[in-house]
């Protein structure tokens, strides 16, 4: 039988503090305070602008520089880009993306 240390109980513990932490209480501490309308439709907007940022730097100019190689993703990313900014669902703006990716992919 495996013999458990108390060092590695120790940070499991401690990982998962680490990790629940920053999630919960912003939540606990946010939870009992009003917003006003503008900070709420400013936060409304911080996934859409880092989904964008991450794509941008991904795809648009992977290695420091533009290739322009795959006209597919570009649709594909302008076409995510549109769902997301309506729907600001992230799960409706990657299905969406990658269908269109796949589309283009296999009809072109």
């Amino acid at each position: 039988m495996m013999e458990l240390r108390v060092s590695i109980v120790e940070l499991v513990v401690l990982c998962a503090l680490v990790t629940v932490l920053p999630r919960v209480l912003p939540l606990i501490l946010l939870s009992r305070i009003t917003l006003p309308a503008w900070l709420r439709a400013w936060l409304a907007a911080v996934p859409v602008a880092v989904l964008a940022a991450l794509l941008a730097l991904q795809v648009g100019v992977p290695n420091g520089q533009w290739t322009g190689q795959d006209p597919a993703m570009l649709f594909a990313i302008v076409s995510a880009l549109l769902v997301a900014t309506v729907s600001r669902s992230l799960l409706l703006t990657v299905l969406i993306g990658m269908l269109v990716y796949a589309l283009l992919l296999s009809f072109f």
